[in-house]
């Protein structure tokens, strides 16, 4: 328990960002858009398994490309909102090819979406409502 005139130490830690995409180039780009240092991102090639992988571990947002591998973003997507059904969901950005594509991510339930080639402003915007990370000095 924290006391009076007891110190405290607070790090800040970065968000963390599921990426999901099998193009370099649109792992490149995101990263670009978002800076070194200010989010933890991790590539997922796979898009099957990103609807475990946010229910087994811990992700602020999801990044997902309109089509990766044999699976498109709207399914991707429809997966995770069913398997975080009731629990935290994270905040779904799907990357579209087009914009008539903004259509299909409306209906998938993405929570934004951003058209490619990405710019750094479109994706920080659609990541807007992503609370910063802090936590106490020691792991949580």
């Amino acid at each position: 328990m924290e006391g009076y005139g007891q110190t405290v130490f607070y790090r800040a830690r970065m968000p963390k960002l599921l990426l999901v995409t099998d193009a370099d180039w649109v792992a490149n780009e995101v990263r670009a858009a978002l800076g070194v240092g200010d989010w933890e991102i991790e590539l997922l090639p796979d898009p099957a398994l990103a609807a475990e992988k946010v229910t087994t571990g811990f992700y602020h947002a999801v990044v997902m490309d309109m089509q990766v591998a044999a699976m498109g973003g709207m399914a991707v997507i429809r997966a995770i909102r069913q398997a975080t059904a009731g629990r935290h969901r994270p905040r779904l950005v799907l990357l579209l090819d087009r914009v008539a594509d903004r259509f299909i991510a409306k209906r998938a339930g993405a929570d934004a979406a951003v058209l490619k080639p990405l710019n750094a402003a479109g994706l920080r915007r659609a990541l807007e409502g992503v609370p910063a990370v802090v936590g106490r000095g020691e792991e949580e």
